[in-house]
């Protein structure tokens, strides 16, 4: 067995539709996810693989980037002011970070009840059950989940106030996170809890793992505010000795 086998410097894998998966993402690795049929959805949560306690906050991402929708340039923060990971590209342009997950009781009044028991491979996940099946793995509850992303997403906001899914990616569209420190990522591909498909959306996702260049004095990301400067600076001090 060659060596490139053995110790493989990249890794690629397709997310099958309304499944979950995590994993382990070290500090200076960036994964690029792609929609490969259109209309897909990627529910992502991201926790301190060494602090449990320490995950993704939505409220302070927003926040501190001064926006409401993410894409090129933002950060994802944690609750402890430090950025889990940078989004280098973004062909879409608008990824979601307010509306959660979809729960059982809507899938079932949108598209039916479905379960594994009696549908085995054809049953409908929703995303809220899939976080917890993956949290478990690490001995997490629900008492654990925070505001999740939505990538692949946009929502927009009707004359009543009312927020609805108005865009979703084609396909062949990507985006890159490049990982600024050790992050348990979990993600899942079930619909987004605004979508009224006529038909349970069944959309995989390609995931690719690559080693991310060295950050630049010039990174987009890391000077699109004074903010982004203090958290890569909160990262910084994090590091310090390692």
């Amino acid at each position: 067995m060659k060596n490139q086998e053995l110790f493989p410097s990249e890794y690629k894998t397709v997310i099958a539709p309304g499944a979950h998966w995590s994993l382990v993402v070290r500090k200076g690795i960036k994964m690029t996810l792609t929609d490969l049929e259109g209309g897909a959805n990627v529910g992502m949560l991201f926790y301190n693989p060494n602090l449990l306690s320490e995950k993704y906050n939505a409220p302070d991402t927003l926040k501190c980037q001064h926006t409401f929708k993410l894409t090129r340039g933002h950060c994802l923060y944690s609750d402890m002011g430090r950025v889990f990971a940078s989004i280098t590209h973004d062909s879409f342009g608008w990824h979601d970070t307010i509306c959660g997950n979809c729960h059982a009781q809507h899938v079932e009044s949108r598209w039916g009840e479905r379960s594994y028991q009696t549908q085995r491979n054809a049953w409908l996940q929703n995303g809220f059950d899939a976080f917890l099946v993956e949290l478990a793995k690490y001995r997490m509850k629900k008492q654990d989940l925070a505001s999740n992303l939505n990538l692949f997403s946009e929502v927009s906001v009707d004359d009543e106030g009312k927020l609805r899914l108005s865009r979703q990616s084609q396909a062949g569209d990507t985006i890159t996170l490049r990982f600024e420190m050790d992050t348990l990522v979990v993600m899942h591909t079930c619909p987004h809890p605004l979508n009224t498909a006529a038909d349970y959306p069944r959309k995989p996702v390609q995931v690719f793992l690559e080693k991310a260049d060295p950050i630049q004095a010039d990174d987009y990301c890391l000077n699109l505010c004074d903010e982004n400067r203090r958290g890569f600076h909160n990262n910084a001090l994090y590091h310090l000795g390692t």
